[in-house]
């Protein structure tokens, strides 16, 4: 399971480098040198970049579902249980308040 989140994210790193310009930069280099038209150019980037943010979405899908099979392994309280468990507190503080004597000094 490990060894499938490094790949995930190597891959999703390696993506994720080629920034638009870059994107932009290389198909550049093909349309001055006649590879590609201007048209394919564009194309070809809009296509990367889109690839590119599906990409990202998945790996960052897949790290979400890692981390929270990992925290559930490793017996994690969440963010939800430790809601739940300050709202126990305040409950049995309020609980505790009111069952206790009001502090009057005896005479």
């Amino acid at each position: 399971m490990i060894e499938l989140m490094k790949k995930s994210m190597l891959i999703g790193i390696g993506v994720l480098s080629l920034t638009k310009d870059k994107v932009e930069e290389v198909v550049g280099e093909l349309i001055d040198k006649g590879n590609m038209s201007q048209k394919e150019g564009e194309k070809f980037v809009d296509d990367v970049l889109k690839r590119s943010e599906e990409t990202r979405s998945v790996l960052e899908e897949q790290i979400k579902a890692v981390v929270k099979s990992t925290m559930a392994k490793m017996d994690i309280a969440g963010k939800s249980d430790i809601e739940a468990l300050r709202s126990e507190i305040s409950e049995l503080k309020e609980r505790l308040a009111q069952a206790e004597p009001s502090a009057e000094p005896e005479n």
